[in-house]
């Protein structure tokens, strides 16, 4: 798993310059999945639907701690999680890099064996990752050549990417890959003794910015072949301001146009070294004889913008960028070159490993298997997809529906989002009060509604006095008092 990984930083997902085979590999020996989701755009809350199977709404856990400004810090004490069930069925469990679901418990705490990593970013500074430089007579972290622009209150901007002075084998992302290399090695031996199966999580904090490369990987990419995303084109006209500000905040238009090709280029790198950290991960793999019995996912929390849409980082605004993400699954058995275009989410992968594990996936209640899709099996599925946001920085609610042409956004303190994904795939144009749209825009705006109320979420209570979703057969008020007014 990495974190804030664009789909298009691989050459499975048709970048011509990706530097990415070790991931290419595993599409093309098993299924890439090209309408994969996340089910919110920020670390924390992603992670948590991911270890319990359910929407952030459900368990709760809404916000990052470093920007958290008064939601939960952890999940409650008797969540359901994957790993726990996991550790009841004999398996071991290990997460070998970034946490970052909730502060008070570690991953210890929910039964993975691995150092305790906190943090948003690589912690440099770790005791295990100084021992390990020293054990090996590496250099320790330096770094120069930063790019950042300038705040909006005069200040230096938010570091963005910067040269490393260590050797590759120095870097935080091979120091991870080594000791997830270790930990494989224990557990195949575990497996081949007492027949004890394995769950093993690389999470690598990467390519999260800031992309702090060494020259191999950040010189990599010439920015002259970068080709700059549409989307740079934006105006903002017609969308929320919230997306004017926080490209203000994240110093846009303070730097030139060519600092954007180059972080561009240095982001692309920065997956190119992820990719063959990975390679020695799947080497190991192989040496140990656990290919052909072993399941193997590749995704990521969320995406990045990395310029899209005028912005760096993720934040309130539910574009592609952000939300759509890598995903790619290979089961022993399962045929290779699959590609599938259901609409799937980072949640699926819950229900995927209980199953692959033999456990019981019904308490992932926000779940479904990705094993049907895998298989190639016609299966009914969900012709579209709801995601949600709660904010970064400050309380900011959205809801999200995505279908095959049509994306719908729900902005509570501003305008609507609609954009015609057929016509204008960068999403540029805001359409949602376009008069020939009004059909489209009541049909998707009636089943986010249906959607919300089926699962619980209580964000429909504001659509329901705010816009026309049709008839309800409730009493919106909840008093109890008038339910006889609204009965079909």
């Amino acid at each position: 798993m990495t974190d804030q990984h664009r789909a298009d930083t691989l050459g499975t997902y048709g970048n011509p310059l990706a530097h990415t085979p070790v991931l290419d590999e595993l599409a093309a020996t098993g299924t890439r999945f090209d309408r994969w989701y996340t089910p919110t755009a920020i670390c924390t809350p992603a992670r948590a639907s991911l270890l319990t199977g359910q929407a952030p709404f459900r368990h709760k856990l809404l916000a990052n701690h470093e920007r958290n400004v008064g939601y939960l810090e952890d999940l409650a004490e008797d969540q359901f999680t994957f790993s726990h069930a996991l550790r009841e069925k004999g398996y071991n469990c290990g997460l070998i890099g970034k946490w970052h679901v909730g502060t008070r418990r570690t991953a210890a705490d929910y039964g993975f064996d691995g150092p305790e990593l906190p943090g948003w970013h690589n912690p440099v500074d770790h005791p295990d990752y100084l021992a390990y430089l020293d054990e090996r007579g590496l250099p320790p972290y330096e770094i120069s050549d930063r790019i950042r622009g300038t705040l909006p209150n005069g200040g230096p901007g938010n570091l963005l990417a910067a040269r490393l002075h260590q050797p590759v084998e120095a870097t935080f992302e091979h120091y991870l890959a080594t000791r997830a290399i270790e930990k494989l090695e224990q557990y195949a031996a575990d497996s081949r003794e007492r027949e004890r199966p394995f769950f093993l999580a690389l999470h690598f904090f990467g390519p999260h910015l800031p992309y702090i490369l060494p020259d191999e990987y950040f010189d990599l990419v010439d920015p002259a072949d970068v080709e700059l995303p549409r989307s740079i084109a934006e105006t903002f006209h017609g969308k929320p301001p919230v997306q004017r500000n926080y490209s203000a905040h994240w110093t846009f238009d303070t730097m030139p146009i060519e600092t954007t090709r180059k972080l561009i280029a240095v982001y692309w790198g920065y997956v190119a070294l992820i990719d063959r950290q990975i390679g020695r991960v799947m080497e190991a793999m192989e040496r140990l004889g656990l290919t052909d019995d072993t399941a193997v996912f590749f995704t990521c929390d969320h995406g990045e913008f990395t310029g899209s849409h005028r912005l760096h980082d993720k934040g309130p605004a539910m574009y592609e960028d952000i939300y759509r993400t890598p995903g790619l699954l290979r089961v022993p058995g399962a045929p290779g070159g699959v590609v599938r275009d259901e609409f799937v989410s980072l949640l699926d992968c819950t229900a995927t490993i209980l199953e692959v594990a033999g456990v019981d996936p019904k308490p992932a209640v926000d779940s479904r298997s990705l094993l049907p899709l895998v298989h190639g099996e016609e299966t009914d599925w969900d012709e579209d997809i709801v995601c949600e946001f709660h904010g970064h920085h400050f309380p900011y609610p959205q809801r999200m529906l995505r279908e095959d042409r049509y994306k719908l956004v729900v902005n509570p303190d501003s305008v609507n989002e609609l954009y015609d994904l057929h016509n204008d795939p960068d999403e540029l144009q805001n359409v949602h009060d376009h008069p020939e749209l009004a059909e489209v825009r009541s049909r998707m705006t009636r089943r986010l509604y249906d959607v919300l109320r089926e699962r619980g979420d209580k964000f429909y209570h504001w659509m329901t006095s705010m816009y026309d979703v049709g008839e309800v057969g409730h009493d919106p008020t909840l008093s109890g008092l008038d339910e006889s007014t609204y009965r079909p």
